[in-house]
């Protein structure tokens, strides 16, 4: 059993630097310039004092702007459709539904696609969709064939850390105009059997979804524990989280009427055999529910006082989200009007077992990197994996619930785990106001968290 250390209070600096790193650049080595050694002054763990400018700019773990650095700006951002799974998207692959996303993004942004350089996309459950599917979706959606392209796997938070990719490139002045963003088909994930099976009988299949998407790999149970501990450890009940649940519920169905949500969708057709596509515009999710069956249901991964169940966590599901990204002066060059800059962004690491509060220990690394104030934010968006993900990072970070998710969230509107950081993003880009500042938090498994700070045009 993996032995897990208490995920101590997230650290007042955004750059610490462990011991083992600072050994390493200047420990015992005497072969260091000495001018590279006057600016690196590390003396204890702590570290973040005694950095002057020249090292926090080279060894820095968040970023900021920088006069240095590229303005980096974000000129476009759509989304699919959520698809339950097994539902309405089913039948498209996630690399199609990438390529509907991509192409979606940079039509809204009115460039050629001639204009994009490079493409990042998060994609966590790949077995089965052939080689590069980033690259797969990119030419899907018309781009040249000398586009480059990635694929990011940070769990649940590869949406998000692919535009923040994008994002570094672009400040480095690597290049001028990406798209960044995610998508998944976890209704087309396979089940796998090993290479080497018994030569009689025994012959076990694994649901890949469980085992690459949904376990925490240190503990061998599903992340539906860890929300469980979450939930004991911050004292949130299980009226609590359902009640979260059914405001998020409320929430998205509420967007929808108003056209909120429809403003960030691009449709998804999808051919038929003789007959005319079917053409799907909207999430599936937010519709399937029955509030009063909510208290009723079973908890699911703690049968004795459990507090977690089907309603107030987050669904299997289908969908991609893309954006484009450019430097300031490429959006100058091109005469786009930006919709938001990307302001800061970072990472935050706990015990995996923790991964739902990892969140709290991002956010605040972004909001010192930045120089900006809780009190300052607009609109919060911390991604609903389950409902006490929501509640305990509220209560951890201190912030306005009526701030968090105001139109939903993953709970209610669905969660494809590689696309859902890049959607939470899209989504601020959507609903801010000018000058106001999004923040935008999402856990992932193994104790990991991304969050990103940007603000409206």
């Amino acid at each position: 059993m993996f032995r897990q250390q208490p995920t101590k209070p997230p650290e007042t600096h955004s750059f610490p630097l462990p011991p083992p790193l600072t050994q390493l650049l200047i420990g015992n080595d005497k072969t260091l310039d000495k001018p590279l050694l006057d600016h690196i002054k590390v003396t204890n763990r702590d570290c973040g004092d005694q950095l002057n400018f020249p090292a926090h700019k080279y060894l820095s773990r968040t970023y900021s702007t920088r006069p240095s650095l590229n303005e980096v700006v974000i000129v476009s951002a759509v989304r699919t459709p959520v698809g339950s799974f097994r539902g309405s998207l089913s039948t498209v692959p996630a690399t199609k539904l990438g390529s509907i996303a991509i192409k979606g993004a940079i039509e809204k942004a009115g460039i050629p696609v001639e204009e994009v350089k490079e493409v990042y996309m998060g994609n966590v459950l790949q077995a089965g969709e052939g080689q590069a599917p980033t690259r797969q979706a990119l030419l899907g959606a018309g781009l040249p064939l000398s586009t480059p392209a990635t694929t990011i796997n940070k769990v649940c938070a590869s949406g998000m850390k692919s535009i923040m990719m994008g994002a570094q490139s672009l400040m480095c002045g690597h290049q001028d105009v990406m798209v960044a963003g995610g998508m998944e088909s976890m209704s087309q994930v396979p089940y796998v059997m090993a290479r080497e099976v018994p030569p009689y009988g025994g012959v076990k299949m694994e649901d890949l979804i469980v085992k690459d998407g949904l376990t925490d790999v240190y503990n061998k149970f599903h992340m539906g524990n860890c929300a469980e501990n979450t939930a004991k450890n911050s004292g949130i009940s299980r009226e609590e989280q359902d009640a979260f649940a059914i405001n998020s519920y409320s929430r998205s169905k509420a967007a929808w009427e108003s056209g909120v949500l429809a403003k960030e969708v691009v449709p998804v057709s999808i051919p038929q055999k003789g007959k005319p596509d079917i053409v799907v515009k909207e999430d599936e999710e937010y519709r399937k529910v029955d509030f009063s069956k909510v208290p009723k249901l079973k908890a699911v991964f703690q049968k004795e006082n459990g507090t977690v169940t089907a309603a107030n966590a987050s669904t299997l599901n289908d969908g991609a989200a893309a954006l484009v990204l450019m430097t300031a002066d490429a959006a100058k060059r091109l005469n786009i009007t930006p919709l938001a800059k990307i302001v800061a962004f970072a990472d935050a690491a706990v015990a995996p077992i923790d991964f739902p509060i990892a969140p709290a220990f991002a956010v605040p690394k972004v909001l010192k990197a930045a120089g900006v104030k809780k009190e300052d934010i607009a609109m919060w968006e911390i991604n609903e994996a389950f409902s006490v993900v929501v509640l305990a990072n509220i209560k951890m970070l201190d912030i306005d619930p009526n701030k968090v998710n105001i139109n939903g969230g993953a709970v209610s509107l669905g969660h494809p785990i590689g696309m859902s950081g890049a959607r939470i993003v899209g989504h601020m880009v959507h609903n801010l106001k000018s000058g106001q500042y999004g923040l935008a938090g999402i856990c992932n498994g193994g104790g990991g968290a991304s969050s990103i700070l940007i603000q409206k045009y």
